[in-house]
């Protein structure tokens, strides 16, 4: 029994440190903002159009002038940048964590050729609610100033990003809580205390999905 939970834990924190590549849009209304939800039924992260952010709102996104999306993900500031899977960071992220990070990959180009083995929910918003989301996103950042860039490491691909992040992780709040959240704050009928799994997150997220 120890082991099987064990092995549910490490599966569920391991997922949280996988990123989730790069997305296509097939925005239509006039007055919409698209989004991304993409998960691998662990993992989940939100795609945000670069071109769609307020200038200044979020410093980070000169760090990649050649993208076209970022790829946002939160996670806990030791288990998410590890390189190699450890039992020991993975309890301490989820009973004692540290800290939290923002994983940001920055995306060019058509997304299906990167992206292919998990599933992708696109989301329209007003520019209101856009707003709102950006301002969350925004907030998640740990920064010295609100123009400043948040100090940087390299992620775990190429053309990606860590960031100090505000909130701290744990077992009952993950990076697929934190996407409940920034949707929440955007105006979703969302709840983000149902939500640890992105299997959990993306069963709530379908039902505001773009149907083309």
């Amino acid at each position: 029994m120890k082991f099987l939970f064990f092995a549910a834990l490490l599966q569920l924190l391991t997922a949280c440190s996988v990123p989730i590549m790069q997305l296509d849009s097939h925005a239509t209304g006039k007055n919409a903002k698209r989004i991304f939800v993409v998960h691998n039924n662990w993992h989940a992260a939100l795609v945000v159009r670069m071109a769609d952010l307020t200038e200044g709102l979020v410093p980070e996104q000169d760090h990649f002038p050649e993208a076209e999306y970022l790829e946002i993900g939160w996670g806990d500031r030791d288990y998410f940048p590890a390189t190699e899977e450890s039992v020991g960071l993975a309890l301490r992220a989820a009973f004692w964590s540290r800290g939290s990070v923002l994983h940001v990959v920055g995306l060019r180009g058509a997304v299906r050729e990167y992206f292919t083995d998990g599933e992708i929910i696109e989301l329209a918003l007003s520019p209101e609610a856009f707003r709102r989301l950006s301002e969350f996103i925004s907030a998640s950042f740990s920064r010295a100033g609100p123009s400043i860039p948040a100090q940087s490491q390299p992620g775990l691909v190429p053309y990606a990003r860590f960031y100090p992040a505000s909130g701290r992780f744990s077992i009952l709040r993950t990076c697929n809580t934190w996407i409940a959240e920034a949707l929440k704050s955007a105006g979703f009928d969302i709840s983000p205390r149902y939500v640890i799994t992105a299997a959990s997150l993306a069963r709530q997220v379908r039902a505001h999905e773009v149907k083309n």
